[in-house]
């Protein structure tokens, strides 16, 4: 078959095969190990025309999977004429070295192929810097298994400047510049970003996580009839999408669709994306949005649950939503979800069922943010009305002399903006603010 390239790490139109190291002890069993790497690398354009599964507790140092399992390697490559092999694990450098010049195929891990969808799959200028980031981090610490087959460059001129430097420490140096440039770049989106996102505290905010392909997009299509892409595939898109949602009986609130989240996504590929995730870091509420038809529904949602604590929003107590209900084949698996879950809302976002529910879950939800405050101010400061009218339910008014007193329902993350529009706030309910509570 000849030697392997690294010119071009595509996965898209190979022949594939899939290979796992799984520990016994794991949930997923021998017939799943493979499925959710199956689903990535179609996504990723390839055709799977094997797959090798190896159950033991800890890979192979030299080669992940041990001889014996790379002597069926190398007979499954003849019998079905593959050219690549997909390893759904993490591989060092020296070991896909060493099953490549052993198998003489061209070989990708886990990370490698989220990645080339990643790319495949970026439109906006942001995603693309995004992506280009995380693959050059990823690749960086991979530039020797890359350049082995090159010899040193003929040294300089100048006699005593010795033999000259590798190519490897050139693109070294090449690739550390690019990384400081687009880091540099995606900071400055990283801070339009959160000055969008601030500006936009005149509604409270509903951000939509979970994992990948649980049917963010088509909740987010039934909840606000926005067109927004759909796609029955992993990572189907890439960037934050907001658009008005109006909850009945409460108003309206800005919903915010974003990238779907995976079990091993790469770290430095959520360091790259953290800038597109700064939505659901400042949302009011998380919808963590669950594909209840799926066996290893709770997986991924543990999945979920560890990257929000990466990205520092563990703490926001997510609302789960049990969606695609429509699709589950045995109901006794949804049973115990919603028993484990009480307080999680089941629906069907493509029959519409339960959104109804949901609606008011979320009102509900919210409305935990209000507080019940008296707001003192000038009876002339019509603009500290306004406010008050567009953004509390006002319960009572009270006018002595030049001074007006107004007793409403106000959310509390508009305190700062009243004080700023003149008003004295006075909480009646017990919150604190700034450090004092109203004892009266």
């Amino acid at each position: 078959m000849g030697e392997p390239t690294r010119d071009k790490l595509k996965v898209h139109a190979q022949r594939a095969i899939l290979v796992a190291v799984v520990d016994p002890r794991e949930q997923r069993g021998k017939d799943k190990a493979l499925e959710e790497m199956q689903g990535l690398v179609e996504t990723a354009g390839a055709e799977v025309v094997g797959s090798v599964v190896q159950m033991r507790d800890k890979p192979d140092i030299g080669t992940y999977i041990g001889s014996g399992k790379i002597d069926e390697l190398r007979e499954l490559i003849h019998a079905t004429d593959a050219n690549l092999i997909a390893f759904d694990n993490s591989l060092s450098p020296s070991q896909a070295k060493a099953v490549e010049e052993l198998t003489k195929t061209q070989v990708v891990d886990r990370s490698e192929v989220i990645l080339d969808i990643f790319a495949t799959h970026a439109r906006t200028h942001e995603s693309r810097l995004q992506v280009e980031l995380a693959q050059l981090l990823y690749m960086r610490s991979r530039l020797t298994r890359m350049w082995t087959h090159l010899e040193r460059i003929a040294g300089g001129i100048v006699g005593g400047r010795g033999p000259g430097e590798k190519q490897l420490e050139t693109d070294r140096r090449l690739i550390d510049k690019r990384i400081t440039d687009l880091k540099r770049k995606l900071a400055e989106v990283e801070k339009r970003r959160e000055r969008e996102v601030a500006g936009r505290k005149e509604k409270m905010t509903v951000s939509l996580v979970g994992y990948t392909n649980a049917g963010k997009s088509t909740l987010m299509r039934a909840l606000t009839g926005a067109d927004v892409y759909i796609a029955n595939q992993l990572f189907a898109t890439l960037d934050t999408r907001t658009r008005s949602w109006t909850i009945p009986h409460w108003g309206d609130v800005l919903l915010s669709d974003t990238v779907g989240f995976i079990r091993n996504l790469p770290h430095h590929l959520v360091a790259s994306f953290r800038s597109t995730l700064e939505e659901a870091r400042h949302a009011d509420l998380l919808l963590h949005v669950v594909d209840a038809s799926h066996p290893e529904a709770q997986l991924q949602i543990t999945t979920v649950q560890e990257v929000l604590g990466e990205l520092g929003v563990e703490d926001h107590h997510p609302l789960l939503v049990l969606n695609k209900t429509d699709a589950v084949e045995d109901r006794s698996f949804l049973d115990v979800l919603q028993s484990r879950y009480p307080e999680a809302i089941s629906v069907s976002a493509v029959e519409g069922t339960g959104i109804a529910e949901l609606g008011r879950a979320v009102a509900d939800r919210l409305s935990d943010g209000f507080m019940k405050a008296r707001v003192e101010g000038s009876a002339g400061n019509g603009r500290l009305l306004r406010y008050l009218q567009q953004h509390s339910e006002l319960l009572k008014t009270e006018y002595d002399e030049n001074q007006v007193a107004y007793e409403c329902r106000l959310p509390r993350r508009f305190t700062w903006a009243v004080e700023q529009e003149g008003g004295v706030v006075i909480p009646l309910d017990g919150t604190v603010l700034n450090g004092k509570a109203n004892e009266e």
